[in-house]
């Protein structure tokens, strides 16, 4: 068991991305899910992208333009979203402020590819 702040985690740039980084917040030996939390500063991006496994976000802070598929969606705080594998999705700090989510995967092994 553990409780811990997240903003005590280490942080990570996500290669590709613009002023985006990444913290691991469950346990190494975790064998049923990861969370991460993922931090946009104001003019930040994340590129169009696919994953193998599906996501699962939940917006603590900020505003964004978050693109999944065919889909636009001007994300914000309390928002929830699902972004099913295999689908492209992107995302944009476009409204003058930073964006943070949690993003829930499983540790099933995942293949990133840029579109």
């Amino acid at each position: 068991m553990y409780c811990k702040n997240s903003n005590e985690y280490s942080t990570n740039e996500i290669p590709k991305t613009k002023s985006t980084v990444i913290s691991v917040l469950s346990p190494e030996q975790e064998k049923d899910f990861l969370v991460r939390k993922i931090s946009m500063q104001a003019n930040g991006s994340m590129p169009n992208h696919t994953n193998e496994i599906q996501h699962q976000q939940y917006v603590l802070s900020g505003e964004a333009k978050v693109v999944v598929g065919d889909e636009v969606y001007h994300a914000k705080q309390g928002d929830f979203i699902y972004i099913p594998a295999g689908v492209n999705h992107y995302y944009e700090t476009c409204f003058g402020v930073g964006y943070e989510f949690l993003c829930m995967i499983t540790t099933q092994q995942d293949n990133i590819k840029m579109l």
